[in-house]
């Protein structure tokens, strides 16, 4: 049927054409009418108004609701590319976790004459989609599929226990070692319990010896409690003596020009045994290295664990040659010297150390201790050697010195091994291998000999780091062990010999007698620094510089609050004016677009726990994608070059991947946290005085009470962890939970269309109640819109939830705890007292939904909406609208639907593009059940090149041009849907 404008009397339209002529004309007559519009409806308007309101009913519901769903799409949807369906209503949208805003002054827009009159072309505007995002889905679909194709290493003598050695249980050896230990007091050797849990909570969350020493002071206190020690210094006597645990700290010098440093460590070998035979990691070690396919052709290779990689397959075929079965324990050392106080300037140089056996989902949790400190290097600057040079030489030789003193006995167990018992008892032969270095950029300089601003893994040179078509090669490895070896013909030619070789002279660096490692191979990729801390930083920089830090802050404080972002609302650069060159430079954002798009497409990518041979080849095409348009920050002035060391070492990540499993394997990242726990908390607990040795005894006495408690548990068969043989690398299963009880227990259905903004609940339910009594009918829409107004609702008000939490399950054994991973929101504000700047703003969080259809990979089948009204219906209510055999479910959510995703995804962004849903200048809305909503999601506002100051992050939805939305699917752009990344 055609129409005319009202307003301009343009005729020969649709329904469809009008909403579109008047969402775009320049007419201002349009303009008011269209505005006019997109008012809320009339309270008062009858049920029989065509609507277009669906739901996503469970199990056999699925094929009516999507036979709804294309009804209206069918007329619709095939403009949604150029509809504008900008929406308004009195309430706002989101607010922050405690349900305030933070105000901070802006500094105003300034105007001026470069400014005026240009015509920014933005991207967003286009809706020239080239990126066909199913292919990417496919590729994450194998990887995402549990039926593997494993492919076990030819010979089966790899990591075989030993013939007819004798089990030995770890934990009954342990009690051997114990007096007085006996079925009656199982907590030897202290008295009871009382006494043990004391002393427990004495070591590990309690006070300062002093404190402790005080409160057992205390006349009857001691004896009352019964315990067997009457001060700290007792009680350190019994842990001393009585107890046993990991390998202790030794104490040694090693002298340089004269003056004499301290280096703290423990055997290497204990110290692997005791990571190797801990009971909690008995069935979840590896033996053997495997290779992983995702397709039956075996065309396809799976990366995740260590042992999946190509490192351990290989250095097992050369240890073959020479001992044949044996097992290979991958040695993994982990450096960082870090500030253990703000003042005085006290630093420390922790090397940490765990084994590749171990599978990572265990490794990366510090709660686990599955990675332990070994040692406490010298953190001197050796200011006693006044010469720079020399002193640079010698700390880097003190350095080494030190970590060879610590990793010396790799150098004959690597060649003949020894036998080590695992956590069950059972005997192999064993050889621990030096197979990862783990540190940050300067640490990796330290630790290869490499100079500053080269890349410490390859012969790339300096000034070509920049490139992505230079050729380069690993170090010669071979060659830099030849020029070491000429220190002993004199000291000119030992200098030379380095120089060709590309290293520093550094007398016998830490890895020059360790079998099977090639350090330049060893030194890993660092997510941490070399990314997050490195290439993000930059890129915010070269961004705030070609966009303008003010406008950049500006659109951070108004973007819409989700549960997986940080809202920063004093913006993440600091504040400037923006001039009209700083605009201008907005109007041609293409290629700064794709440069950004390519670098965090990589940072998501990079940190994937699981990778094939194709998403590998992602990882490339995204770092391609950066270096195709990063020519845009040099054509605007931002940078001369990119010769960053960093940006190069993007370049390996995939090869390394490809060697060692996935970058959470080997992450900095874990030693930030070990930093809290073996160094910042072990040194507020000294006086401050020759600090290192009191620092490791209280982490022996702390580790030894942690393994005491594993043996009373053991003892006292209390099994925290449901071990599996090999744990899943892909189980990121959740669980969706609300409150028992409900936010609010009865709210009157007008305060939902008031202050929730669920206009349409009345029709919406009504329509979903009619749905629900003909399930087996095929329904008209006229048909259900006829039924949906006979239908007469017995209650006023319903009771309601502001929140929907997805709690995390642990299905691997690994007895993590259950974690909140993702919520959303709908409830409104309150204005606040007037005393107190306590008001709340609304909060309406959007969210993916199920439509029935919807696969563990990509977006098919799902449909983005905002969420309302979260509310369930009584049980004596739902008996007398629902058939006994279609009751609804116990939580039902108001929604209203944005626009379906399209097939392909934005060219300049790489993202989903998606506008409100409207018909005939109304939001489609619809009761569905809450089981259908998959998770959260977060919408991206069209800012234009400056976002209206007048906007806050709890309006923004309502507020902005809503024709034009990205969809930023936080951790599943590429990933299943259930992912906790």
């Amino acid at each position: 049927m055609l129409t005319k404008c009202p307003a301009c009397a343009r005729d020969n339209l649709t329904v469809i054409g009008l909403s579109q002529h008047l969402a775009k004309s320049r007419d201002p007559c349009c303009h008011v009418l269209y505005q006019q519009s997109h008012t809320r409806v009339n309270l008062d308007e009858p049920l029989n108004e065509p609507r277009d309101k669906s739901e996503v009913p469970e199990g056999p519901h699925a094929n009516m609701y999507k036979e709804e769903m294309q009804d209206f799409e069918d007329e619709v949807l095939q403009s949604f590319a150029e509809h504008d369906g900008n929406g308004e209503h009195d309430g706002n949208s989101s607010d922050e976790e405690d349900g305030r805003e933070e105000n901070e002054w802006e500094p105003p827009v300034q105007e001026d004459e470069g400014w005026a009159g240009v015509e920014v072309d933005d991207p967003m505007d286009h809706d020239d989609s080239s990126i066909d995002c199913e292919t990417c889905h496919q590729i994450e679909r194998q990887i995402a599929d549990h039926n593997r194709v494993i492919e076990s290493y030819p010979d089966h003598r790899a990591g075989q226990p030993i013939a007819q050695a004798k089990i030995q249980n770890v934990n009954a050896t342990y009690a051997s070692s114990i007096d007085n230990l006996n079925a009656e007091n199982p907590y030897a050797p202290f008295a009871s319990q009382m006494d043990w849990e004391v002393a427990q909570w004495a070591k590990l969350c309690g006070p300062s010896s002093t404190a402790f020493s005080d409160l057992l002071s205390i006349d009857g206190v001691s004896e009352h409690l019964g315990l067997s020690y009457k001060n700290a210094r007792e009680l350190n006597s019994i842990i001393d003596t009585q107890l046993p645990g990991r390998p202790r700290f030794c104490r040694e010098q090693i002298i340089v020009a004269g003056e004499a440093f301290d280096i703290f460590y423990r055997d290497i070998l204990e110290c692997i045994k005791d990571l190797y035979g801990n009971p909690d990691f008995a069935d979840f070690l590896v033996f053997a290295p495997e290779r992983h396919y995702t397709d039956t052709d075996k065309t396809v290779q799976y990366f995740g664990d260590m042992h999946t990689g190509k490192w351990w397959w290989s250095t097992q075929k050369k240890l073959d040659k020479q001992q044949p079965g044996a097992t290979i324990v991958p040695i993994i050392i982990l450096t960082d010297k870090t500030q253990v106080t703000v003042f005085r300037n006290k630093t420390a140089y922790p090397v940490y150390l765990t084994i590749g056996n171990i599978p990572k989902e265990i490794r990366r949790k510090p709660s686990r201790r599955a990675q332990i400190l070994l040692g406490y290097l010298p953190t001197t600057c050796l200011e006693h050697i006044t010469n720079k040079a020399s002193r640079r030489r010698s700390a880097a030789n003190l350095y080494h010195a030190c970590m060879s003193r610590i990793l010396s006995p790799l150098k004959k167990t690597g060649l003949g091994g020894l036998v080590m018992q695992s956590g069950d008892g059972v005997s192999r032969h064993c050889h621990p291998l030096f197979a990862c270095f783990v540190g940050d950029y300067p640490e990796q300089l330290l630790a290869t000999g490499i100079k500053t601003t080269e890349c410490p893994k390859c012969d790339i040179p300096p000034d070509e780091l920049e490139s992505s078509t230079t050729p380069f090669e690993i170090r010669d490895f071979d060659a830099v062990l030849e020029a070491l070896t000429t220190i002993d013909v004199g000291a000119l030619e030992f200098v030379q010999a380095c120089h060709e070789a590309g290293i520093k002279p550094i007398v016998h660096p830490f890895w020059e007698k360790i079998p099977y490692v090639n350090i330049f191979q060893a030194v890993t990729p660092d997510v941490l620094h070399q990314l997050y801390q490195g290439l993000v930083k930059h890129l915010l920089s070269w961004l705030a510089e070609a966009c303008g830090s003010a406008e950049i802050d500006a659109q951070c404080r108004r973007l819409l609050l989700n549960h997986q972002i940080r809202l920063f609302m004093k913006g993440i650069t600091s504040l400037s004016c923006l001039s009209g060159m700083e605009h201008a430079q907005i109007c041609h954002p293409a290629r700064l677009l794709r440069a950004v798009c390519g670098l965090l497409d990589f940072l998501y990518l990079a940190q994937y726990p699981c990778h094939s041979s194709d998403t590998l080849s992602l990882l490339d095409e995204a770092l391609a994608l950066f270096h195709g348009n990063k020519q845009i920050f040099v054509d605007l002035g931002i940078r001369d070059n990119f010769n960053l060391p960093k940006l190069h070492a993007t370049q390996h990540y995939a090869s390394m991947i490809r060697l060692y499993g996935t970058t959470d394997n080997y992450n900095t990242e874990y030693t930030e946290r070990l930093y809290i726990d073996f160094t910042k908390d072990a040194y507020h607990a000294t006086n401050h005085k020759d600090e290192f040795a009191q620092m490791t005894r209280w982490l022996e006495h702390k580790e030894k009470i942690v393994r005491h408690d594993k043996f009373i548990r053991w003892q006292l068969n209390i099994n925290p962890f449901t071990h599996h043989p090999h744990p899943p690398d892909l189980s990121f299963c959740r669980t969706q939970t609300l409150t028992k009880h409900p936010s609010t227990k009865a709210v009157p259905i007008q305060r939902l269309i008031s202050d929730y903004g669920a206009i349409y609940f009345r029709e919406a339910l009504a329509r979903y109640i009619a749905q629900q009594n003909h399930l087996n009918e095929t329904l008209s829409r006229r048909h259900l819109e006829n039924l949906a107004a006979n239908v007469v609702l017995p209650f006023h008000s319903v009771a309601v939830h502001h929140k929907i939490k997805w709690v995390s399950i642990d299905t691997q054994g690994h007895g993590d705890p259950c974690v909140t991973i993702d919520s959303v929101h709908a409830k409104p504000g309150h204005a606040g007292s007037s005393q107190q700047d306590d008001a709340v703003p609304t909060r309406f969080d959007t969210a993916l939904v199920n439509d029935g259809t919807g696969d563990s990979v990509g977006v098919k089948g799902y449909r983005i909406g905002q969420i309302r009204t979260i509310f369930s219906i009584q049980q004596r209510d739902a008996l007398s609208l629902f058939p006994p055999t279609s009751q609804p479910p116990k939580h039902l959510a108001y929604i209203e639907w944005f626009t379906p995703f399209s097939s392909m995804l934005d060219s300049r962004h790489g993202m989903y593009k998606i506008s409100r849903f409207i018909r005939l200048g109304k939001r489609v809305a619809s009761i569905i059940p809450v089981s259908n909503i998959a998770r959260s999601v977060h919408l991206i506002p069209k800012f234009g090149p400056v976002a209206p100051r007048h906007w806050t992050s709890n309006t923004v939805l309502e507020e902005c041009d809503t024709s034009s939305l990205i969809v930023i699917l936080i951790g599943i752009v590429m990933w299943p849907l259930d992912s906790t990344l």
